[in-house]
């Protein structure tokens, strides 16, 4: 039977909860015998550092394969170290190795697509879930979907321009609340039990931040800086630049949507 571990590290950026999810997918019955004995199989995903609490989990498995659900740095920040440690097949996203190079230092071995079948298990599977970055997938098993930074138990999602893409993320949401899964093992927080319930609120959290730049337009706001004043609600002082980038998000989007022009050099607005 398929298990998955969460194993949240600590990471030196800022990121929900302050810590990343790593998680291992053990494919094997067996159980971990001991120092001289067998050790179940298992895949390693998003070792964000080195740290003691995967080295604890990790010695007690045979890791075969790593990946990342994308190669943002909290993500990606262990995979050189485990690859040496466990000698793994590391794959990464078909059309992505040079992203994958640059931020991990690792040449893959192999690279998948949407539906590779991993070899250890005919259940773990790729999901294409772009949105958050543009290498983003899911990992589906049997008992649930590592979806990386797609959805979170609490809070919302950061989409920024330039990496991140609205209208792919909206999508992300969707395949995920339609795909119906036991539940979701994100990249930062707890496990969500209530995943089609979450992937709902997200999409409806975007969709009222989407209906506000839309008003600030129709009341004659044409840059990026004025739809960001009338856009929130709160004080966005501290996180002002994030806020701006996920405004530039969702004007892409409604650029791509035919709904507004946005030029993207001047980062002016005008209604069509």
């Amino acid at each position: 039977m398929t298990r998955v571990r969460r194993i949240p590290v600590g990471v030196d950026s800022q990121v929900p909860t302050g810590k990343t999810n790593a998680y291992v997918i053990i494919t094997s019955n067996e159980e971990y015998q001991g120092d001289t004995g067998s050790r179940p199989e298992a895949i390693l995903v998003d070792p964000p550092a080195q740290a003691p609490e995967i080295d604890m989990v990790v010695d007690k498995l045979t890791v075969s394969h790593i990946l990342v659900t994308h190669t943002h740095p909290d993500h990606v920040g262990g995979v050189s170290v485990y690859a040496d440690a466990t000698d793994a097949t590391v794959w990464c996203r078909h059309g992505r190795v040079q992203r994958f190079y640059e931020t991990t230092g690792v040449n893959p071995d192999q690279t998948f697509r949407e539906g590779t079948i991993l070899p250890v298990d005919e259940s773990v599977q790729i999901l294409d879930l772009p949105g958050h970055a543009p290498d983003h997938i899911g990992i589906e098993t049997k008992i649930g979907i590592l979806c990386g930074d797609i959805a979170r138990a609490n809070g919302s999602v950061a989409i920024t321009s330039p990496d991140g893409a609205m209208r792919a993320y909206f999508v992300a949401l969707r395949r995920l609340h339609a795909r119906q899964p036991a539940c979701l093992y994100p990249g930062h927080g707890e496990v969500i039990s209530n995943p089609r319930e979450t992937c709902m609120r997200l999409l409806m959290h975007r969709q009222e931040r989407e209906k506000n730049i839309l008003t600030a337009i129709t009341g004659n706001a044409t840059s990026v800086e004025t739809i960001l004043e009338q856009a929130y609600d709160k004080n966005i002082t501290s996180v002002r630049d994030l806020a701006r980038a996920t405004v530039v998000a969702h004007l892409e989007k409604l650029d791509a949507d035919g709904r507004i022009a946005f030029n993207r050099e001047t980062k002016m607005v005008r209604e069509i």
